[in-house]
């Protein structure tokens, strides 16, 4: 290859782009997600104190909601580092373990999504198959193999530390173009197993399921907050692909592939190329969005969520009055043993 076709590091550079776009997204990603993370978190653990038996939903939310938590915890590393500009300080194992956790996130996220999906299908088109379901042990063999395989096909990604640039940058989280062929492939294993089987799950499960819950809309009585749930599952579902995974994998396979050509022949386009990276900057930021819209999930198909809160607002509140009733009355008491010392005087 000619040397005037080899990239150079500084050819359409994005970096003030990312400077100005990750830290304050991560940010906003995090405070948000910490927030709405933690207070269903408070919201499970009081569920399970008061509850032995819990549904297969309960538990693929709780999965969902570690998944989210990890997320979570590494965005303030990553802003970090896109506000120093680009210079990481923090280790090559952590280095290592941010970019891990990403992709353990998103696919889990992805997977748990698909769980919850064919669970509440089971539950509208054969109700009775849906008792099967309610073994804790089958569901907890279910979220270990979710796991195992979202952990083991992300152990490629703990391969790629930090290396240091001419200006002496100490880099992380950037794409190693002489690896452009390996992570394209791994891509498209990505792509299939982590994003088109579960949409083409999810869809079919949706599509089938759908007839069903136009047959349900009318009917009075208690199959009305399961249809209500059912329905909220699909839109809040179909939202988090839409808007957090779909542009995410379409703009990353476009985007290696883009950076592929230049590996190859060079730059011919910068207009094109920063077009292409700062939508993959964006999707990015979709794609670890994701942990502030799961929440939605455990507010809306939650089993008793608003009815949790209600309960706590009310005991919380009887706890007031019964506290203030006790005041008054020693007060009262005070008062009248006052009184009698005066009376004695």
């Amino acid at each position: 290859m000619n040397q005037s076709h080899k990239p150079l590091e500084g050819n359409c550079s994005i970096s003030d782009f990312k400077r100005n776009v990750y830290p304050a997204v991560y940010l906003c990603i995090f405070f948000l997600g910490l927030f709405a993370s933690l207070v269903s978190l408070y919201y499970f653990i009081g569920v399970s104190r008061t509850r032995k038996n819990f549904s297969p939903v309960y538990y693929f939310m709780v999965n969902l909601l570690i998944s989210d938590l990890m997320l979570v915890c590494s965005l303030p590393f990553r802003a970090t580092y896109y506000f120093m500009d680009s210079h990481w300080v923090f280790g090559d194992m952590t280095c290592r373990i941010i970019a891990f956790v990403f992709y353990v996130n998103m696919y889990g996220s992805i997977y748990f999504l698909m769980a919850l999906s064919v669970v509440r299908f089971v539950a509208i088109i054969k109700p009775y198959s849906y008792v099967y379901l309610q073994s804790n042990q089958r569901v907890c063999l279910v979220c270990g193999f979710i796991w195992l395989l979202v952990l083991v096909g992300s152990i490629p990604l703990l391969y790629a530390g930090t290396s240091q640039n001419p200006s002496g940058h100490i880099k992380c989280l950037e794409l190693d173009v002489s690896l452009i062929k390996s992570i394209i492939t791994l891509n498209k294993a990505a792509l299939c197993l982590g994003f088109i089987i579960p949409v083409v799950v999810i869809s079919v499960c949706y599509l089938i399921a759908a007839r069903k819950l136009l047959q349900l809309r009318n009917v009075p009585g208690r199959r009305r907050p399961h249809y209500n749930k059912s329905c909220a599952l699909v839109i809040i579902v179909v939202l988090i692909f839409l808007v957090c995974y779909m542009p995410y994998h379409v703009v990353r396979t476009v985007f290696l592939e883009a950076e592929r050509q230049i590996k190859m022949n060079g730059y011919q386009s910068c207009e094109y190329i920063e077009l292409i990276r700062k939508a993959a900057v964006v999707t990015h930021c979709l794609a670890a969005g994701n942990s502030c819209l799961d929440p939605l999930l455990y507010f809306f198909v939650g089993e008793n969520f608003w009815s949790f809160w209600h309960k706590k607002k009310r005991r919380t509140l009887s706890k007031r009055l019964n506290h203030k009733e006790n005041r008054s009355a020693n007060n009262t008491r005070t008062e009248l043993k006052e009184v009698h010392a005066q009376n004695d005087m």
